[in-house]
């Protein structure tokens, strides 16, 4: 039921998969409020609480909205201050990567589905053909609405992907002042006016 296997994400880092069959939902707020008052978050949605004894991050199936993998992130009983902004940080950017993709998403399937029944009805189709089974368009009608939807969200992409970039970049600054314990040193080097 529950871990199906290790990963080995650095030499720091290890995270559990769950195998669970429940449906997901945003693993951001639930989990830290737990966290704060010093209890072990509830898998934020997932019906499922890691062990006391796991000192691991778990890794829940994909979501069926966002199609990403939530995170129940492990807090120590000794985490720093900088850690725990690290991990908050890190369940922010979750968050806003499983709000951004549940939207996306969303918005495909609804194009999708209008351009489908545009091109039907254009054709004198109906949804449904005699046998009841759903009414489809070929691989070269349903191109043309793959390149129009990229075309249209092109910016949102591209916006996402800078977003994405930054926070790797913070993250990544974070991590190596934890490691090396240079927290003041980067910050005043970094961002001088702080």
């Amino acid at each position: 039921m529950a871990a199906a296997r290790v990963l080995r994400a650095g030499a720091c880092c290890r995270r559990r998969l769950l195998s669970s069959s429940s449906s997901i939902s945003s693993a951001s707020s639930s989990g830290g409020r737990a966290a704060e008052r010093g209890e072990r978050p509830d898998s934020a949605g997932l019906g499922f609480r890691p062990p006391a004894h796991s000192h691991s991050d778990w890794i829940g199936p994909p979501d069926k909205h966002s199609n990403l993998r939530p995170i129940i992130f492990y807090v120590p009983p000794d985490e720093s201050a900088l850690e725990r902004r690290l991990r908050e940080a890190r369940q922010e950017a979750q968050a806003s990567n499983q709000r951004f993709w549940a939207r996306h998403n969303r918005a495909f399937r609804q194009e999708k589905e209008e351009f489908i029944y545009s091109r039907l009805k254009a054709k004198g189709l109906e949804l449904r053909d005699e046998s009841g089974q759903k009414a489809t368009l070929n691989a070269e009608e349903m191109a043309d609405f793959y390149k129009d939807f990229l075309s249209k969200n092109f910016k949102k992409h591209l916006q996402y992907n800078r977003y994405v970039e930054g926070i790797y970049i913070s993250s990544s600054l974070r991590f190596k002042e934890i490691r090396s314990g240079t927290f003041y040193y980067l910050r005043a080097w970094v961002f001088p006016c702080c």
